[in-house]
């Protein structure tokens, strides 16, 4: 059994998640902001923890975090200002991986996204432009860090149901992958050797999670 936090735990990929980690042993924590989700987040099995991550400071991350093997960080924005997108997709996503080192919880999983590198090539004319700077910024950061970390980098999500089959994609790749299927990766990739110092790009396609990830 390992304990597992996660970083914004009411989004539509760590509300998949965390039943998967519940049902294979694993005890999690999933982190909010508001307390109204508290049921919902409780319905997966998961201990749900009220804290704003956008305020919250690296000691108050730290004590937060203390005590798990594992942080999931599947928080963001939503496409807010873009002061709000580089306050949390950067700067708060930058602080839970110095509380982690802090609190000496090894292991980090980004949920990030495909095209996520400094030279992404968004236009600073697109609205998504904020974000793509914000992750790159925090992937950047996690890399240089001496976490045990693996970035995800599912393509353009769906809703549709998991297949439980992936394909590893660069990012000139245009396939999409359903939600279900990165909560069943970022689940995979946890216990996977392979994905540590890997960042993970992949869409839908016909190879089996566990195989495509031990294939690394």
């Amino acid at each position: 059994m390992s304990r597992i936090a996660i970083i914004g735990g009411h989004g539509k990929v760590a509300l998949l998640l965390a039943p998967l980690l519940v049902e294979r042993g694993d005890e999690v924590t999933s982190i909010i902001r508001n307390p109204a989700h508290a049921a919902e987040v409780e319905a997966t099995g998961a201990t749900p923890v009220v804290e704003d991550i956008e305020t919250l400071d690296e000691a108050g991350m730290a004590a937060l975090l203390s005590g798990h093997d594992a942080v999931v960080w599947s928080a963001g924005a939503g496409g807010g200002s873009p002061a709000r997108t580089q306050a949390v997709d950067r700067d708060a996503a930058i602080r839970s991986m110095k509380a982690a080192a802090d609190a000496g919880v090894p292991r980090y999983v980004m949920v990030s996204y495909l095209g996520s590198r400094p030279d992404h090539g968004i236009p600073e004319t697109n609205p998504f432009f904020h974000y793509a700077e914000a992750k790159a910024a925090a992937d950047e950061h996690l890399r240089g860090t001496g976490l045990d970390w693996t970035i995800l980098g599912p393509s353009t999500l769906t809703l549709d149901p998991g297949t439980g089959r992936i394909s590893l994609a660069d990012p000139t790749d245009s396939r999409s992958v359903s939600r279900a299927d990165v909560a069943a990766v970022a689940a995979a990739a946890l216990r996977e050797p392979r994905t540590v110092h890997e960042f993970v790009g992949f869409n839908q396609g016909e190879t089996p999670i566990a195989e495509a990830l031990g294939a690394l």
